[in-house]
């Protein structure tokens, strides 16, 4: 069996793909995040407390396990915490995959490197979903940051490949984030009002869709870049509208407002929906329609 390590797998996606790595007993499976393991099932795989920020961890644990992939999650996504906090953000979106590019060089030169990125390392003024192959312009310090950690790989010769997403929503164990679908159901569920933006535009994603997708690409064994993000783009009002809907919550609830209206300290590009047909081509990547990953999380809720 192959040895598969996930950085970040007390978050969303890390503990998505732990469980779905465990149900396939296809590799052999080292977890890795900081301090203790938050996943409640701790058996079936190797648990370790890495801190990817750590040059020295890392080394201790690539030389001790050798992977033959890495999936990287690990990141700072709140894009208006980077802004503020720019050298936190730099260390764990940066210099930590710099670190792991490294090791990788060090300790097992044929590792597979899957890492994570985002949407918002476009201006959002295409107009239409953004493809592989268009150019960045990142417009906050958070999308500098992933895109200065994608070209750290494009321009090292290890076995590299780029998952970007966009607005990932789930639910997992002990978990530390809301996502805009638990906080818009808690919101109008508690009877709250809340201002919602109608002039930003996104492609919801099922953690366990990016999970799956971030799979494939380990098993395909595939290089590049792959958009792996959910298969349709809403406003974030009408995403906001659909979670009412499917709950059967009060709109009136719902006060729709503007950007610009928000104060942010970091800018946001106005429309990043992405193109999979890449990955559905390449990949067979399946995701679930948003409806259909709402019914899911409904469900796992429920237990």
């Amino acid at each position: 069996m192959k040895k598969i390590l996930i950085t970040g797998s007390n978050g969303l996606l890390g503990q998505k793909l732990i469980y779905r790595l465990l149900e396939k007993n296809t590799f052999q499976i080292i977890a890795t995040s900081v301090g203790a393991n938050r996943i409640l099932k701790q058996d079936g795989y190797v648990y370790e407390s890495l801190d990817i920020t750590n040059k020295k961890q890392v080394d201790t644990v690539f030389e001790k396990h050798q992977p033959d992939i890495i999936i990287n999650t690990a990141a700072m996504t709140n894009v208006d915490a980077c802004e503020t906090k720019r050298e936190e953000c730099w260390a764990l979106n940066v210099t930590a995959v710099k670190n792991i590019i490294d090791a990788i060089v060090a300790y097992k030169s044929d590792c597979h490197f899957i890492h994570l990125s985002t949407d918002f390392i476009f201006d959002g003024e295409k107009g239409s979903e953004y493809t592989e192959t268009d150019i960045p312009n990142p417009l906050s310090y958070y999308a500098l940051s992933k895109w200065e950690a994608e070209k750290l790989l494009i321009e090292n010769k290890i076995k590299w490949a780029i998952a970007r997403t966009i607005i990932v929503f789930g639910i997992v164990d002990n978990m530390s984030r809301s996502n805009i679908v638990l906080w818009a159901k808690d919101a109008l569920t508690k009877g709250q009002k809340i201002n919602v933006v109608d002039d930003q535009f996104r492609s919801p994603t099922l953690a366990e869709d990016l999970a799956e997708g971030c799979i494939l690409i380990a098993e395909k064994n595939a290089t590049g870049i792959l958009n792996i993000a959910g298969p349709a783009t809403f406003s974030v009002l009408e995403l906001v509208n659909k979670v009412a809907d499917f709950w059967k919550l009060d709109k009136n609830l719902i006060t729709p407002s503007k950007s610009n209206t928000l104060n942010q300290p970091a800018k946001r590009p106005p429309r990043t929906g992405l193109d999979i047909s890449k990955a559905k081509k390449e990949l067979g990547y399946s995701p679930h329609t948003f409806e259909e990953g709402l019914k899911v999380l409904d469900e796992q809720l429920k237990k």
